[in-house]
């Protein structure tokens, strides 16, 4: 008869070992594979961590980009006090424990590394920042998501983001061919040998993930029994796809392919498919995502791809961001799926977006202009004898309807410039021709056309 295939949990029940991904975590920064933007020789973050001088940073990355490890590599190297606490099970009575201690304990310094720290509400953040302003305790945050929208702004402003990126596959393979060879802590007691091909194929899967390329990688070895003396193991690639179908559920509920993904349901919507951009929300959500990250993502498209076209689509999608919220899953998922539809079959302008654009790369290659005279603020006397505000035309005032012919009536725009001097007759903002825009259009060329 047969033997029962063992799961990953009967293994680990069975050695009594941590998973592989655990063990084979990175002690040193030496022992880190990527990330030589922030830990490259010479690097500020490399510098402070190897002279113990470490101040308060956010580490922002995907799943398994090393954000845990960094911090653990902190912790055993620091003379400071290193506590850690998880976002999901920490409240504000835990964090007021650690400054507790931290104030009694004047003669070392307290690091406290926050992982997850996006999960924690304003109030949590809020019941931090007191602490961290007056170094009462060092902050390493950790989070998957975007600082600038989760993390509070002032605990932001005392913090440095150190930005993670997803590992590429010849670092994912590098990891696995390290795992395979440590003896002490990883697979090398084992007489093993894998296929190139099973060894690419778990690095694509992975997707940038080294938990889960390791995870894969045990799984494959030990899925059939754990080896044991002098017996051979050869790492097929079937094995390794047979592995992944294991672990293809659990990895989709931590966000498989997350950037991939959220960038497939943009280009959907901007390319008017309802049915691609259902596929990938739904796919992401059934995966786990965040909805109020979706939901922040489409109040963007909103304004980025279909703008002035249609201008009642950010009203649908900021109501949309409340009603997520206001709900919750799973409910929120239609409610997401509602307006997803919504920008995918509304007309379609970027020219707002590009309007910005051109406006930032004007401002960044050109002079900073003053502002015209006639329509500077004047609230005081003084600023009003040196000219703030002479001249300027109240626009109700001149205000004609584009049928008057009266000439003694102008209208407003030719009365008065509103650009800076340099920049006068520079068009930015130009109209498309779809939906509310064609109008738009039509309106604002008679308006230049009476103008000139």
């Amino acid at each position: 008869m047969p033997q029962k295939k063992k799961t990953e949990a009967d293994l680990m029940l069975e050695t009594g070992k941590e998973p592989l991904a655990a063990r084979m975590r990175p002690r040193t920064l030496d022992e880190i594979i990527g990330q030589e933007q922030i830990l490259g020789p010479g690097k500020i973050l490399r510098r402070s961590i190897e002279s113990d001088k470490v101040s308060s940073v956010i580490l922002w990355g995907p799943p398994g980009s090393g954000k845990t490890t960094l911090a653990e590599v902190i912790a055993l190297h620091t003379h400071a006090h290193f506590v850690r606490l998880n976002a999901t099970s920490a409240g504000v009575a835990d964090l007021r424990k650690v400054v507790e201690e931290a104030r009694r304990d004047h003669a070392t310094r307290t690091i406290l590394f926050i992982d997850e720290i996006h999960r924690f509400n304003k109030a949590q953040q809020d019941a931090i920042l007191p602490h961290v302003e007056r170094g009462v305790v060092t902050l390493i945050g950790a989070t998957t998501e975007n600082p600038s929208f989760e993390v509070n702004s002032a605990l932001l402003s005392r913090s440095r983001v150190f930005v993670l990126k997803a590992l590429t596959e010849e670092e994912i393979q590098l990891i696995l061919q390290h795992a395979l060879q440590d003896k002490e802590r990883g697979l090398g007691q084992y007489n093993i040998d894998i296929d190139e091909n099973a060894l690419q194929q778990i690095a694509i899967f992975a997707s940038g993930d080294a938990r889960t390329a390791l995870n894969v990688l045990e799984l494959a070895v030990e899925g059939n029994g754990v080896p044991s003396g002098d017996e051979r193991v050869h790492i097929t690639l079937e094995m390794v796809e047979d592995a992944m179908q294991h672990r293809a559920l659990q990895y989709d509920k931590v966000g498989e392919q997350h950037y991939d993904m959220i960038s497939a349901l943009h280009k959907s919507v901007r390319g008017s498919d309802p049915d691609g951009s259902l596929y990938w929300l739904v796919r992401m959500l059934e995966g786990g995502e965040d909805p109020l990250y979706l939901a922040r993502r489409m109040v963007r498209m909103a304004s980025e791809d279909i703008g002035m076209a249609d201008p009642q689509a950010l009203v649908v999608c900021s109501a949309m961001q409340q009603a997520v919220h206001f709900v919750g899953m799973p409910e929120a998922g239609v409610i997401l799926a509602q307006a997803a539809v919504y920008l995918a079959t509304a007309p379609k302008s970027a020219s707002v977006y590009a309007a910005y654009n051109r406006i930032q790369s004007e401002l960044r290659s050109g002079p900073n202009d003053p502002v015209p005279l006639w329509i500077r603020n004047a609230p005081t006397k003084m600023m009003k004898g040196i000219g703030y505000g002479e001249d300027y035309k109240y626009s109700h005032d001149y205000y004609k309807d584009m049928e008057s012919e009266d000439p003694e009536r102008p209208p407003a725009e030719k009365l008065q410039e509103y650009l800076p001097k340099r920049m006068v007759g520079q068009r930015f903002y130009e109209p498309g021709n779809q939906g509310k825009e064609k109008s738009i259009q039509q309106w604002l060329e008679k308006r230049r056309n009476d103008a000139s």
